[in-house]
């Protein structure tokens, strides 16, 4: 099935491909220059600090519905263990962990979609194999140090959870950073709060993320245009789910990552953050969020560090 004119035509309009050069793999991660981490670092006020992270644990945000994509299972594999045999002297614990790259907190590699038979910035589809990601996987992404923004759309519409299947538009986005009284700039890394993982604190995991708010098409163009080096959400899906049209599965997904270039976050737990940037009026912030450089990966947990 081709893909609908419209949509075609707005992916050209926000394509970055080329702008960094044809063998570019960080696509608007290249955003964050010394300006944009010195700009963060003033940011630093008060010195309080912030995980953004959900627990790793077995009791994750992941319900089954992505094959593979599973919570993390923690196992012990040395417990005590007298490494020299001698019980009285130097003992060891150890321990493992298997999880989906993407199932807790985490970033989406420019890697993890594609359309047409191609990634970002041109390179195969097919360079994606059994063996990992060849081209624009996580491990290109590098470190991510930067200012934070903090968008709160539910708290700029004057509710405490956004409702499910609302897809924000470039409209939301205003509106919220009016609230939060901070001009994005370029190699900013944008916070999109929705209330959404509040389901999640409340135990109603099966509901989590279905129906889910989170960014639409209308705001690619939005993301594009601020030149912000990457976006995440406090949800399931990142973007609106159900998909607002039927003939386009997941099309900011595409757009931001194929097309743009726009490293994606999702299951970031925002509420701490929220509360306290709605207490003093302070929305801007020193963002360390570097994802785990794993090898050929199209994804990576990350706990993301806000420090005011």
């Amino acid at each position: 099935m081709s893909l609908a004119n419209d949509f075609v035509e707005l992916a050209k309009r926000v394509s970055n491909w080329g702008r960094w050069g044809d063998d570019d793999e960080r696509g608007t991660l290249n955003l964050i220059d010394a300006d944009a981490v010195r700009r963060g670092a003033a940011c630093v006020r008060t010195g309080k600090t912030f995980s953004l992270a959900l627990p790793l644990n077995e009791d994750g945000p992941q319900t089954g519905v992505i094959p593979g994509r599973d919570n993390p299972a923690h196992r012990m594999v040395a417990i005590n263990m007298a490494f020299t045999g001698d019980p009285d002297a130097f003992a060891t614990s150890d321990d493992a962990v298997s999880m989906g790259l993407q199932a807790a907190t985490h970033w989406d590699a420019l890697a993890h979609v594609s359309y047409g038979g191609f990634l970002y910035n041109g390179f195969p589809a097919s360079s994606v194999t059994e063996a990992g990601a060849a081209h624009c996987g996580v491990d290109k992404a590098g470190t991510i140090v930067t200012r934070g923004v903090l968008l709160d759309v539910a708290r700029a519409r004057d509710v405490e959870r956004v409702e499910g299947g609302h897809a924000i538009g470039a409209d939301d986005l205003e509106a919220a950073r009016e609230l939060a009284k901070v001009d994005v700039q370029p190699g900013d890394v944008v916070v999109v709060r929705t209330g959404q993982i509040q389901v999640l604190h409340s135990g109603d995991k099966d509901a989590y993320g279905h129906p889910s708010p989170g960014p639409g098409i209308g705001a690619v163009p939005w993301f594009r245009d601020h030149d912000i080096a990457a976006v995440a959400t406090d949800n399931l899906t990142f973007e609106v789910f159900p998909c607002e049209r039927d003939d386009l599965f997941l099309p900011v997904h595409l757009l931001d990552l194929r097309d743009i270039g726009l490293t994606q976050g999702q299951n970031w737990d925002l509420e701490a953050l929220a509360a306290d940037c709605a207490d003093d009026g302070v929305y801007s912030f020193l963002l360390e969020a570097s994802p785990q450089p794993f090898t050929g990966a199209t994804g990576s947990p990350v706990n993301p560090i806000a420090t005011k």
